[in-house]
């Protein structure tokens, strides 16, 4: 792999090693940090004076993070923040709140990290919304076709204080989560290497194709009603699938192909941006509550920072580190792995809007969207977020979104 990967210098083994020594935290937080290659020597440093840092009191509160498929390595790739949150966490409490962060999935995976959470297993997660969205079906609300028109709406949304009222409050009576914070894409369709020679021009190219949905509900009606064939698979066998040509492709976005080393088995990632891409960090609601008032704020600070980070290091990492651009830029994960980004024109994105958005086709998510709009007291939950996310020009780019601290109102 080309960018991006600074620990592969790094054998496992050692990698372990270091970790049996100063903890697995102490460790990625330390590797999180670099800037540039490591070598062995130079991690085992920044992991032991990253250790004394963080255990030179007894913290209050020992929160367990943990973070599906992620580790130090591939979050250099899609970037979504939950090292950083950590790192900020632990020093904007001065230690008061350590975090024991669990990756790769040790503890729980993109299907289960949610409910872990709920029964208190940990104390924080990073999943998908989608994924997460069996364990708590609030999530959906994010997922309605063509909701958003850009990465930029979406971190407008994200920072908006009326989210606080339609995602965060919503989420947090009916599931016990706290929606920290979010990286933000928009799905298209990875097709697999049978796809290789077939050209895809417009839409119609991918019409009866066989491919992978995720968790989520209202994801189904979208790629149902563009003739997209959803097939559930879970994130954990999507790569064995494309492998084994069981599925023609697989709904999700660009940095998820990057991280999760699913590049070689795909040929076109084709940017349709029918619903949301959302690898979100959530805290027990409980666990929040349970902490001083001068610790809650440190989390949302910490959220914030995060939030700001990832704005900005998702949307260069896309560029530099994925190859997720026209052209694309040399050493990318996704020009050495020969995977073809696909922008469609405006026509057919329009195109797909009008087959399967509730603007269009109000119809197919009707039971649905009168589920959410229940839960969420009765407000028209896709128009509320359809006009928030169309308050900022349709041209505007993601790193240039303001952002707020969405609880100050």
């Amino acid at each position: 792999m080309g960018v991006g990967n600074k620990l592969s210098q790094i054998s496992r083994r050692d990698l372990f090693k270091l970790a049996g020594q100063y903890g697995m935290s102490s460790t990625l937080l330390a590797a999180g940090a670099f800037g540039g290659a490591m070598s062995i020597g130079s991690l085992a440093r920044a992991a032991e004076s990253t250790y004394e840092r963080r255990f030179s009191k007894p913290a209050k509160f020992n929160l367990k993070f943990g973070a599906a498929g992620f580790n130090a390595r591939n979050l250099l790739i899609e970037r979504a923040g939950a090292l950083e949150f950590a790192r900020d966490l632990e020093a904007r409490t001065d230690g008061e709140i350590r975090i024991e962060f669990i990756g790769d999935n040790q503890i729980c995976g993109q299907l289960s990290c949610v409910e872990k959470t709920q029964l208190g297993v940990v104390d924080i997660y990073a999943a998908s919304t989608q994924n997460s969205a069996g364990g708590a079906p609030y999530l959906n609300v994010l997922d309605y076709a063509y909701m958003f028109p850009s990465r930029a709406a979406q971190y407008h949304f994200l920072y908006s204080p009326e989210s606080q009222r339609i995602l965060r409050d919503p989420l947090e009576e009916r599931h016990g989560l706290k929606f920290l914070f979010s990286h933000a894409e928009l799905r298209g369709m990875q097709m697999g290497l049978g796809w290789k020679d077939k050209p895809i021009t417009k839409l119609e190219d991918l019409f009866g194709s066989k491919n992978r949905v995720t968790g989520t509900q209202l994801g189904r009606i979208a790629m149902q009603a563009l003739n997209l064939n959803p097939v559930p698979v879970a994130w954990e066998e999507t790569l064995d699938g494309l492998r084994q040509g069981l599925i023609d492709g697989a709904e999700t976005w660009a940095s998820a192909v990057a991280y999760a080393n699913m590049s070689p088995v795909v040929s076109k990632s084709v940017d349709l941006k029918f619903f949301c891409g959302t690898e979100h960090t959530s805290m027990s609601a409980k666990v929040f509550n349970s902490l001083d008032g001068y610790l809650q704020d440190a989390v949302l600070e910490s959220s914030y920072w995060a939030q700001t980070h990832v704005q900005a290091a998702n949307e260069a990492a896309l560029v530099n580190t994925v190859g997720f651009s026209n052209p694309q830029l040399p050493g990318t994960i996704f020009l050495e792995n020969d995977v073809e980004p696909i922008f469609l024109p405006d026509s057919e994105i329009k195109m797909a809007e009008e087959m399967c958005s509730p603007e269009f086709q109000p119809q197919l998510w009707e039971q649905w969207r009168e589920r959410l709009n229940g839960w969420a007291g009765g407000i028209d939950t896709y128009q509320e977020i359809y006009n928030i996310a169309r308050e900022i020009p349709l041209d505007m780019k993601a790193e240039n979104v303001e952002p707020r601290r969405w609880w100050k109102g």
